[in-house]
């Protein structure tokens, strides 16, 4: 098994790479590009209506699949490609860096790392908490 069958099997119990929250793409030469959540843009957390996308306390971007609406403005303004949908599932996902994919990688290529602390996950950490607070 691979890290995007590994990833799907555990999200949706079903091997399909179509609906694996990271994607590999291969970019020619024998090299591949990750397309996974660095829980630290945030842009998606900032657009959402129903603040259904919030930061655990471990960084992590989560989705409240209750609290969501399907609007996907989430997926659009994600500069990477990382926040995912597949059609009728009704809501979007993302890699929420539980690290299947890690353990399932044939390359051993994958790793879960913590990022340097830098002034950009400062700076939209102050803004995520200005606009909680003024929507209270």
């Amino acid at each position: 098994m691979d890290c995007t069958a590994a990833c799907s099997l555990l999200y949706f119990k079903e091997e399909n790479p179509a609906k694996s929250a990271i994607q590999v793409q291969d970019v020619g030469n024998g090299k591949f590009l990750l397309v996974a959540c660095d829980q630290e843009c945030r842009k998606c957390v900032m657009e959402c209506p129903t603040q259904a996308i919030t930061v655990a306390k471990n960084g992590v971007v989560m989705i409240n699949k209750n609290l969501c609406v399907g609007c996907l403005a989430c997926v659009a303004v994600c500069p990477i490609g990382a926040m995912r949908f597949y059609p009728g599932l009704g809501y979007p996902f993302k890699c929420i860096a539980c690290g299947v994919c890690v353990k399932e990688c044939p390359k051993d290529a994958l790793a879960i790392a913590e990022k340097e602390e830098s002034p950009q996950s400062h700076q939209w950490a102050e803004v995520i908490a200005a606009v909680a607070k003024d929507k209270e």
